[in-house]
């Protein structure tokens, strides 16, 4: 239905005189029909990567403040570590599961299937999906340990729980794993399936799902502060984590990234590749 209804711009019209100038404005070009196809046929896939970049985008923000009410202090020295130093890890994770992913992951997914990059893009990206979740599952339970701490020993109004800022350095090396795959397989995919004369432009879109990312993220805090913070509650999302509920606002995520995964599922499912995967024979 859609590929029929812009066929017709490539079609001149029982007004249209083929003896005139054509009007770039009322009538396309074949290839420009073609071209826009193929950017809307992307659209699905580019959407899914949006909630990819919201758990993405908590590295820079309620992980940080999740840090900030947990003991930052290296040992007995008298050092302490800023909670958005950990970011680090999320850099040393990249940097590790590049290697990994050359050396070790296509070498072996290449002797299953056949491919020369072991894994289709659309693969690479659902499996960088499906590890993200794992992300959020762990800040979930971290958050509910340090809650039911907070409210075991009455310590709400304790800047600092005695518990160790390290323990949240696994969601930020497992988002550094799943950057690996889906950022990295996005920015391929958009680039050799988009149309010839758009492969910049169509490269961009991977930037644009870490854009909207950061809006959505912004938009669920509101959404969820609006709704939750009534007669006086503190809602999931107060100044002072500790009289709110951190861990439901993770576990939203949890579920969305679920969603989203079984949404990516479908659409590529659906999805035709513009040339057909390399093969080694």
């Amino acid at each position: 239905m859609c590929n029929r209804f812009l066929d017709k711009a490539a079609v001149l019209g029982d007004s249209d005189n083929v003896k005139d100038p054509v009007n770039p404005w009322r009538l396309c070009t074949v290839t420009q029909v073609e071209e826009l196809k193929a950017i809307i046929r992307l659209l699905p896939i580019w959407a899914t990567g949006i909630i990819f970049s919201t758990v993405y985008s908590q590295m820079g923000s309620y992980f940080i403040l999740q840090g900030d009410t947990m003991n930052n202090r290296v040992g007995n020295i008298k050092l302490h570590i800023s909670p958005a130093t950990l970011s680090v890890f999320d850099t040393i994770s990249v940097i590790f599961w590049v290697l990994v992913y050359d050396r070790i992951i296509v070498p072996v997914a290449r002797k299953f299937t056949g491919r020369e990059n072991g894994l289709t893009q659309l693969q690479r990206m659902g499996t960088g999906l499906f590890i993200s979740i794992f992300a959020m599952v762990y800040s979930v339970i971290l958050e509910n340990i340090r809650l039911k701490m907070v409210r075991r020993h009455n310590y709400y109004d304790l800047n600092q729980v005695p518990m160790s800022l390290f323990l949240q350095i696994p969601p930020y090396f497992i988002i550094g794993c799943a950057e690996v795959f889906t950022f990295i397989g996005q920015l391929e995919f958009f680039y050799e399936q988009a149309p010839d004369a758009m492969r910049s432009t169509c490269s961009a879109l991977q930037l644009l799902t870490v854009a909207f990312g950061s809006y959505l993220s912004s938009l669920l805090i509101t959404i969820v502060t609006k709704i939750t913070a009534r007669n006086g509650s503190p809602g999931w999302l107060p100044d002072k984590l500790n009289y709110g509920h951190l861990d439901y606002f993770f576990l939203l995520l949890t579920v969305l990234s679920v969603l989203n995964f079984v949404v990516f599922l479908l659409v590529s499912k659906l999805y035709t590749y513009k040339k057909p995967v390399g093969n080694l024979h």
